[in-house]
């Protein structure tokens, strides 16, 4: 059309020229035919009209009706720039939702499809007559909401760097808790620490607020012929240093979440190396990293009965045409320990050492091998189906000649338990996937940790040799999706630890290991006075008016922990700059112990807790 347009203009132009030219314009007074030096001064009468007098007059018709196709061409022109204008607005419209209809999926399954990442959203979006100014009829792009050009909303939200494509990813987070029974604790609940009646911590609440659950992320990806490389980075400042505090500064240090590397072949190979999710946590999708299925909830210890552990490991999976998933992985042993009435004769472990950049402060168990955990996946088309399986083992040095008249090292020697379970999960969409409906089930010997309470995994035996504890983790799910700004969930899980009780020698009844009945519990009902200073060289313990009092005659070992929660997210915003949301939670939890002697003779008393807790968190979360 632009190039019909112009041949006519230029064919006009040049084919009235010549007439123009021989005879002039009726209407011009500059026309040769009407100059006055075309007459003589002593003619009485006009001269004869020169003989191209007649063909002027004749073209000046022709000649107007060139100026009306002409003008006719410069208003078609105008037309058809306004039009593809029009166009190009609409195609821009098109393209802006279907990017946010991507993200949004790759959010509801915590990955990106594959073709649909920001390499291909940048490569669409510098695409010619999108996010471009036509330049016709002096119209230019129309700025978008907020005075900023619209093709800000096109820029690819990732960087490209010689050869692969860097993603940042994480929020900054105010987030606020209320306790009704103090933990010391920020927004991370330590679940198996709910105080019991006596304590003093059960009779004050606390409230503290924090941003320190705010994230950095960053999804580093290359392409090879046949294999995708790359990996992954998380961190939060949910670390403590030995300065850290909420006086003043509120300066607390980065913690490493996730650190890992990957190899995804074409053929469905992928092995993954690094600090990640442990393969016992629930997937979304298949077995692929950075799709678990973590609770919605603020807390950052998660929920009662949600099986999880971030721990380095080596990972390698297999994708069977998108339908079955087999994975295996060797991941980063440690064991937990709760005992009373032992005796000091077994050796499992050390503190840190600083030199061994390890936590000086902090338990160390003297690990023999690492955790192996299988799992398969299975998405038949509706939902997503896993089982798995732990194999775990636990090791300490036996000391029998510890115990006798003259304790000595003598016959030491290092003894081997093995633990660890199976579990299962599902997952499914109901009604036109609005609501998302889970099940979790974790159960086996000395799989404590796993738990979201991090229960005892052990307990020792009157001889100095381990006794793996039975644990038994569970999560039931429901997140409804109410509109694309609303999210509403609900969750209950519990956790229950196994009597695990020996008879020492004498003993009419079992006082020694977990949860033991001839262990004194009638003291857990009576406040003590606070501690004394314990404050040590190393920044542990507290000054006087900061050390709770300890209760005596109470051993308190936890059988069970539930939890019930339900919350919501509502996002004011979510769109190419980011999400800006806030959400609250409510939870009630109830611990309950195992019972033990009371205060007469023959009694048994069964001390329980609960706590009511509520969190709040405003978020942005990086597009």
């Amino acid at each position: 059309m632009k190039a019909l347009a112009t041949f006519l203009i230029a064919f006009g132009l040049f084919a009235g020229s010549p007439a123009m030219a021989a005879g002039g314009n009726a209407n011009d007074p500059a026309s040769p035919a009407n100059s006055p030096a075309t007459t003589t001064a002593s003619s009485p009468a006009p001269a004869p009209a020169s003989p191209a007098a007649s063909p002027a007059a004749a073209a000046s018709p022709a000649e107007a009706r060139m100026e009306e196709e002409l003008q006719e061409l410069r208003d078609l022109l105008v037309t058809q720039g306004k039009q593809f204008q029009q166009q190009n607005e609409e195609l821009k419209g098109q393209l802006k939702e279907q990017q946010q209809k991507v993200q949004t999926l790759e959010e509801q399954l915590g990955t990106k499809a594959p073709g649909g990442g920001p390499e291909a959203m940048a490569a669409v979006s510098s695409s010619p007559g999108l996010g471009l100014s036509t330049g016709l009829a002096g119209n230019s792009a129309p700025a978008a909401a907020g005075g900023t050009n619209a093709a800000a909303d096109d820029a690819p939200a990732s960087i490209h760097v010689k050869g692969i494509t860097l993603t940042p990813g994480g929020f900054m987070e105010g987030a606020a808790v209320w306790r009704q029974k103090a933990l010391s604790a920020d927004v991370t609940t330590p679940f198996n620490t709910i105080p019991l009646p006596g304590a003093e911590q059960a009779k004050m609440s606390e409230f503290n607020v924090s941003g320190r659950q705010s994230r950095i992320a960053m999804l580093v990806e290359g392409k090879l012929s046949n294999v995708k490389i790359g990996g992954y980075y998380e961190t939060d400042f949910l670390g403590v240093g030995i300065t850290s505090n909420y006086t003043e500064s509120n300066s607390y240090v980065l913690r490493q979440r996730q650190f890992w590397g990957q190899a995804a072949f074409d053929n469905g190979w992928t092995v993954t190396g690094g600090q990640m999710w442990t393969l016992v946590t629930e997937n979304k999708h298949g077995l692929d990293n950075r799709t678990e299925a973590l609770p919605m909830v603020i807390d950052g210890s998660y929920h009662v009965g949600f099986s999880w552990a971030r721990q380095p490991g080596i990972r390698v999976t297999k994708n069977f045409n998108n339908k079955i998933w087999l994975g295996f992985s060797v991941e980063n042993a440690e064991t937990t320990l709760t005992a009373h009435g032992e005796n000091n004769n077994f050796l499992m472990g050390a503190f840190g050492t600083s030199a061994g950049s390890l936590n000086p402060v902090a338990n160390y168990a003297y690990t023999s091998a690492p955790d192996f955990i299988f799992k398969a996946a299975f998405e038949p088309g509706w939902g997503h189906y896993e089982v798995f399986g732990v194999l775990s083992t636990f090791r300490d040095r036996v000391f029998p000649n510890e115990t006798t008249e003259t304790p000595s090292a003598l016959g030491a020697y290092n003894d081997t338990r093995m633990g660890g379970g199976i579990g299962a999960n599902a997952r499914v969409p109901l009604f036109h996937k609005k609501l998302d409906a889970g099940v979790h089930f974790f159960g086996g010997d000395g799989i404590g940790r796993y738990g979201a309470s991090i229960l005892a995994d052990t307990t020792v035996r009157p001889n100095g040799t381990l006794a793996p504890i039975r644990n038994f983790q569970s999560l039931g799910t429901l997140e409804w999706h109410a509109t694309a700004q609303l999210d509403v969930y609900a969750y209950v899980g519990g956790e229950y630890a196994a009597r695990t009780a020996f008879f020492k020698t004498g003993a009419t009844s079992p006082n020694e290991g977990y949860g033991a009945i001839g262990l004194n519990n009638y003291g857990c009902f009576t406040e003590p006075v606070p501690g004394t200073d314990t404050s040590t060289p190393n920044g542990t313990g507290g000054s006087t008016g900061f050390v709770p009092g300890t209760l005596a005659n109470c051993t308190g070992d936890t059988r069970s922990v539930f939890e019930g929660t339900l919350g919501f997210w509502y996002r004011f915003y979510k769109g190419p700059r980011g999400t800006v949301q806030f959400g609250p939670q409510y939870s009630y939890i109830n611990r309950n112990t195992w019972s033990g002697a009371g205060a007469t003779t023959g009694s048994i008393v069964a001390p329980h807790s609960t706590e009511n807790m509520v969190i709040t968190s405003f978020r942005y979360v990086l597009p």
